[in-house]
């Protein structure tokens, strides 16, 4: 079976610092294409990573009969314009998390992909690491017995006026960007939505974008806590605690794909480090996406579970306005 041909929208950081070089090795896609608004762009970025073409717009590359999907890295306000776009030219999408601005938007995504033959994943590259899916069949094998609470830390310090993280209307902020990563952890792990949230934001004095959430989720019968921030020391790390014991998941987002992937498991009885071999999560995600398309089968990833995240960060920033609990749904 040929390779999934994947054209990419704009030339971002993410894309070259963490995806473009782990792809070369993919048996199952390759990048055919890159398009840029600067085409110089465009076309040094392709030489340089041996990309088959260039293109300087976005519509010229969508219009490129032999390209069969999209990855779109763009900044946050422009995902649901292009996600719509690349379905309507006939292309599969893999998109950057939060597929759109807010749950409003995310109704109109899920209305508009009724019916669509061509599919829509969002990249929550981390779900398909060993690390985590042996962290989630240790829970649901019950080794740390029930969970009662998840403590998640996830911290940058990023000063830059110009940084799409740090522009409000772009979706800048730390709890679109990182923090979104600790809700859809702790609803991976707990196989549900939390009931009711409750948050404490501080915002930045000239940028306006949340530097500093913290928040807890109710699932009812346990909890997760979370502080994300840009304005803070870089610091990851997801601890999952339970009635007989403790999983700690290290470097849970940004993984070395360079080091072996490492859990830290604590009972009565038993501390040790369990490691995982080395590998490439973006790479894995990718792979599972193409394969999902190649089969005709469901994303690994649903829409359903990317409106259930959405609707979460909604009620986040509702509970910082209010200083109140907010119900989910």
């Amino acid at each position: 079976m040929s390779k999934l041909r994947i054209g990419v929208l704009g030339v971002s950081g993410h894309f070259i610092k963490r995806i473009v070089l782990p792809l070369a090795h993919s048996k199952e896609v390759t990048i055919s294409a890159i398009a840029s608004r600067n085409i110089e762009k465009a076309k040094s970025t392709a030489s340089r990573y041996f990309i088959e073409k260039y293109y300087g717009s976005y519509e010229e590359l969508l219009d490129d009969p032999n390209i069969d999907a999209i990855f779109i890295p763009l900044p946050n306000h422009m995902h649901l314009e292009w996600i719509k776009k690349c379905i309507n030219a006939k292309k599969h999408v893999l998109c950057e998390k939060p597929l759109t601005m807010d749950h409003t938007e995310m109704i109109e995504l899920r209305s508009f992909m009724k019916g669509k033959e061509y599919q829509l994943m969002e990249a929550f590259m981390y779900r398909f690491h060993p690390k985590w899916i042996t962290a989630k069949k240790l829970i649901d094998q019950h080794y740390i017995g029930d969970v009662t609470s998840i403590h998640t830390i996830f911290t940058y310090n990023n000063h830059d006026a110009s940084n799409i993280r740090n522009i409000k209307e772009y979706g800048g902020g730390a709890l679109m960007d990182i923090g979104c990563y600790a809700i859809n952890t702790a609803r991976f792990i707990l196989n549900k939505a939390p009931i009711r949230v409750s948050s404490l934001i501080s915002n930045h004095d000239t940028f306006k974008t949340d530097v500093i959430t913290s928040a807890i989720l109710d699932f009812g019968d346990s909890r997760a806590l979370f502080t994300c921030s840009t304005t803070s020391y870089p610091q990851q790390e997801v601890k999952v605690y339970g009635t007989e014991g403790t999983l700690t998941i290290t470097i849970p987002f940004n993984d070395i794909s360079e080091l072996e992937g490492q859990l830290l498991f604590e009972n009565n009885e038993t501390k040790q480090t369990i490691k995982l071999d080395k590998t490439n999560q973006y790479l894995l995600m990718f792979d599972e996406f193409a394969k999902a398309i190649q089969l005709k089968s469901e994303m690994p990833i649903s829409l359903e579970d990317s409106a259930q995240n959405m609707k979460v960060i909604d009620a986040i920033f509702e509970s910082a306005k209010s200083d109140s609990w907010v119900m989910v749904d």
